[in-house]
């Protein structure tokens, strides 16, 4: 329960910290004043908080978000007090009003290749041997009920001759949870036996489907990975993992996946419990992973969030005028509504899932 505890502060903590000194350096390197920056909510005064140089520092005790609040811009704060001065986001033209909102979303997905190209860096590249021969056999899986074994080669499925790894997955997962038969040599003897396959979800475009898998892997090769390298293999990773995550909500919108599927605080407060066990690194490619989440959920249209007032700083760029104080106060509090609808939602989904 400790490890779980400390592992979703530490996740959150930085996840948080990175993407509002994103928006803090963005404002300053405009020139914005930055009245406060936050890490947690500081409900009820219960926090520590501290003036330096005109901005309010805090840590809040309720370690599920953070807070930077810039001079002359209408958000969570509500507040619509503006004096016209040139430190206000107000007063600034479109393309530093964007850089400023974006700059969070931005520092997210950086941290994301920054801990994918650590990993690589210290961990290596495992590269998949082609041919379809058995790298490892998973415990209680259908391969190991067959009796397949490490080294083992497999020669076809369901009399279908596989020339290598991608041919022979391929057969497997056209045949989710039905009966195939799988021809192996090994030391020379030809073995033939057949498993009913095992099924799991796979995302295909847009719609989810099901794969028939039987639980091997193939021969990993082992390489040491250089600087340059390991950092382009941290941005590959952090694309694949983008595009995933756009996929998962185009597939939640046209409602191939159910909104049950989404998960939020309490599930990933248990989900870092676990991966702490196994490891600090274990640790950090879970924090990659919702950072690139947190980016993208971010940066999209929805009022409330920053890629809410991208498309205001959009708008009123294009039409060379702010757009009405109660148009803006209107589309916040609309914004925060369904933030606070989404939020209610994922809260009933991760209880449903612990109580399951």
């Amino acid at each position: 329960m400790i490890i779980t505890i400390f592992s979703f502060i530490f996740v959150i903590g930085v996840l948080v910290f990175f993407h509002e000194m994103g928006h803090f350096l963005a404002a300053k390197s405009v020139g914005v004043r930055v009245e406060k920056f936050y890490l947690g909510f500081n409900f009820f005064g219960l926090g520590w908080k501290k003036m330096y140089k005109g901005t309010e520092y805090g840590i809040g005790l309720f370690p599920l978000g953070g807070y930077v609040k810039l001079a002359g811009i209408i958000d969570e704060s509500m507040d619509t007090e503006y004096t016209g001065a040139p430190d206000e986001f107000k007063s600034k033209n479109m393309f530093q009003k964007i850089w400023i909102m974006s700059a969070g979303v931005l520092m997210n997905f950086l941290l994301a290749i920054l801990i994918f190209t650590h990993l690589t860096y210290h961990n290596g590249i495992d590269d998949p041997d082609p041919r379809a021969v058995v790298g490892k056999v998973f415990p209680e899986y259908p391969a190991e009920v067959l009796g397949l074994q490490e080294n083992d080669e497999i020669l076809s499925i369901n009399g279908i001759q596989v020339a290598d790894w991608e041919a022979m997955t391929k057969e497997i997962h056209n045949h989710p949870k039905e009966e195939i038969e799988i021809s192996w040599m090994r030391n020379g003897e030809l073995k033939t036996a057949k498993i009913t396959t095992e099924s799991t979800p796979q995302l295909l475009g847009d719609e989810l489907v099901e794969r028939g898998m039987i639980g091997i892997i193939p021969i990993l090769n082992h390489r040491d990975a250089g600087l340059i390298e390991s950092f382009s293999v941290g941005i590959s990773q952090t694309y694949y993992f983008l595009n995933l995550t756009y996929r998962s909500l185009l597939a939640l919108v046209k409602g191939n996946v159910s909104i049950k599927e989404m998960a939020g605080p309490i599930m990933i407060a248990k989900i870092a419990g676990e991966t702490a066990s196994l490891g600090f690194n274990a640790l950090l490619g879970l924090m990659a992973f919702i950072s690139i989440n947190l980016g993208f959920i971010n940066i999209l249209p929805i009022p409330g969030l920053d890629g809410g007032h991208v498309v205001i700083a959009l708008v009123e760029g294009f039409i060379r005028k702010d757009l009405p104080l109660k148009v803006k106060m209107g589309i916040q509090q609309a914004g925060l509504f369904l933030l606070l609808l989404l939020f209610i939602t994922i809260m009933v989904n991760d209880i449903q899932r612990l109580f399951q």
